[in-house]
């Protein structure tokens, strides 16, 4: 199993501070926005890591991060993503050959969570399992839809919809088989011109080879002023616990 880190975007909902750097080195209390998601991967025994940037910053992400050495990682690799509005499936691509046809896990490089996957990650097959989240507000996020006789399976996900269909979000916390790349190369940009990491789990519905795991523990997304607070707020409480 590899980790792919996607760390790309312009991260403009938090301009102005994206104007000195880029949104996955932002501080979440006492360490880079991006240290987090690696030692979620780290902690699943997920070594082999390649990140994926783009913008004006990408410089940043090396003087930072170094060889990984330091965060546990044993080989550390980068790509850079020309658009940085393509999507999180084009940012995916990038990572073919360093997947090398092996299982991938690969979560987004804003999010933070103390939850451990480790045993979805060691029970893995093939098709692809998604990480799932009760949320107060799961319009901003791809919203799964669970068959009505069979609660535990999926039909189908829609991306940020006015009328969800259920609580549940779909983190940025994925794990796929070799497919997934043969897969990104069917689905044509949405109507916000981007390949929608969404596209490519729907077809994994399809094909029945989509499973889900939930997310046990704290999990939030850092792409808003408010939840970028709310995750300072977290990690400060749970590093000094008399801050709560």
């Amino acid at each position: 199993m590899k980790g792919i880190v996607l760390a790309g975007g312009l991260g403009t909902r938090l301009y102005p501070l994206t104007h000195v750097t880029n949104k996955h080195l932002l501080p979440i209390y006492d360490r880079p926005m991006v240290f987090y998601p690696i030692d979620t991967l780290v902690t699943a025994g997920i070594t082999e890591i390649l990140v994926v940037t783009s913008g004006p910053h990408v410089g940043h992400f090396l003087s930072v991060l170094k060889n990984g050495k330091e965060l546990g990682i044993k080989h550390l690799e980068y790509a850079y993503q020309e658009k940085p509005d393509g999507g999180i499936a084009d940012a995916l691509r990038l990572a073919e050959d360093f997947a090398d046809e092996s299982p991938i896990t690969v979560i987004l490089g804003d999010n933070t969570t103390d939850a451990d996957i480790s045993e979805p990650v060691k029970q893995f097959k093939d098709g692809a399992t998604i990480f799932l989240k009760k949320v107060k507000d799961p319009e901003r996020f791809g919203v799964p839809e669970f068959d009505p006789n069979n609660t535990t399976k999926i039909i189908g996900i829609e991306e940020k919809p006015k009328r969800p269909k259920s609580s549940y979000a779909v983190t940025g916390v994925y794990i796929y088989d070799q497919k997934v790349f043969e897969f990104i190369n069917k689905i044509k940009p949405s109507s916000r011109g981007q390949l929608e990491i969404t596209d490519i789990n729907n077809i994994y519905v399809q094909k029945k080879k989509l499973n889900w795991a939930e997310l046990n523990g704290y999990w939030c997304d850092c792409g808003t002023f408010q939840s970028l607070f709310e995750a300072n707020h977290y990690w400060a409480a749970k590093r000094i616990p008399h801050s709560a």
